[in-house]
């Protein structure tokens, strides 16, 4: 009995992660995620290159399959995207927001200036939302990818 039980507790095992939140950026508002399965950058070389070597990992780590790999860009452009978009989204809303503000009469009453404000806020971004549904689905399914081919490699311990 306990050898059948052996091969099985492989399947709950796995390496945990602790990804880890970085301070808020003031213009983004957005707190930037550390991802600790990301390799460590080499060590300093005093040779010149012109491209980053740290860009190129001449390796993948150990038990990685295509669809890993294929799901940590994915990860990390979405980071991007949302990390750009913020903080483009924030510097053109302040502005427009003191361009409303501007565009009022010195002598309008705090009730002009709410309703100037709320005819403002209701302009929303639906390009930003269905870029960033498209690519959290695409993140998500490739995530499923790899969590899939993880368990497929498992049922035939390799």
């Amino acid at each position: 009995m306990r050898s059948l039980l052996r091969p099985l507790r492989g399947l709950h095992s796995s390496a945990s992660l602790w990804h880890l939140v970085g301070p808020p950026n003031p213009i983004s508002h957005i707190r930037p995620i550390i991802y600790d399965d990301v390799p460590p950058p080499p060590p300093p070389s005093r040779l010149q290159h012109p491209y980053s070597l740290a860009e190129f990992d001449p390796a993948p780590p150990a038990g990685s399959t295509v669809h890993d790999i294929q799901w940590r860009l994915q990860r990390h452009e979405i980071d991007k995207l949302d990390e750009s978009f913020w903080h483009d989204s924030n510097i053109r809303f302040e502005s427009g927001k003191e361009a409303v503000l501007a565009s009022l009469p010195p002598t309008a009453s705090a009730l002009d200036r709410e309703n100037a404000l709320s005819e403002f806020y209701k302009q929303p971004d639906k390009c930003y939302t269905l870029e960033w549904r498209a690519r959290n689905l695409s993140c998500i399914t490739e995530a499923a990818r790899a969590m899939l081919s993880k368990f497929g490699k498992k049922l035939t311990f390799q």
